[in-house]
């Protein structure tokens, strides 16, 4: 159920948004262990012109970059793995993004409470709650 909040460096195209969108749901699924049918992936587009890094444009750097927000329930993961995630994460974008990848390019992987986050009006606190009293119930 996370929310992937993802800005690339790019020209808008769906082609490249579907390409960014599954990578990112794989990885996010053998690594994080979320669930692909239930999590969402934002992509906003800036132009390499409007990308500066240390005073410079991306374009003329010749460089790509990427910034990359997700939201998971605190205590879901490792460090490893969410090192994993950084490290699996900016090789995905340097292949979909062409050229070479600035490092000044960020992963967020931003844990927050399970009463203070969820989707289709449940909290994840109130999800987990009640996913123990159902088993408790039905032993």
């Amino acid at each position: 159920m996370p929310i992937l909040n993802l800005k690339v460096s790019a020209a808008p195209s769906p082609e490249l948004s579907q390409k960014l969108a599954g990578g990112l749901v794989e990885v996010t699924a053998r690594i994080l262990r979320k669930r692909p049918e239930i999590t969402a992936v934002a992509i906003d587009y800036t132009s390499p012109e409007h990308w500066i890094v240390g005073g410079q444009s991306l374009a003329q750097q010749g460089k790509a970059s990427f910034w990359l927000d997700i939201k998971v329930v605190d205590g879901t993961n490792t460090k490893d793995e969410k090192a994993q995630y950084l490290a699996e994460v900016f090789t995905l974008m340097g292949s979909l993004l062409g050229g070479e990848l600035h490092q000044e390019s960020y992963v967020l992987v931003h844990e927050v409470p399970a009463d203070a986050y969820g989707f289709g009006g449940l909290t994840q606190e109130y999800r987990y709650v009640e996913g123990k009293l159902g088993s408790r119930l039905a032993a």
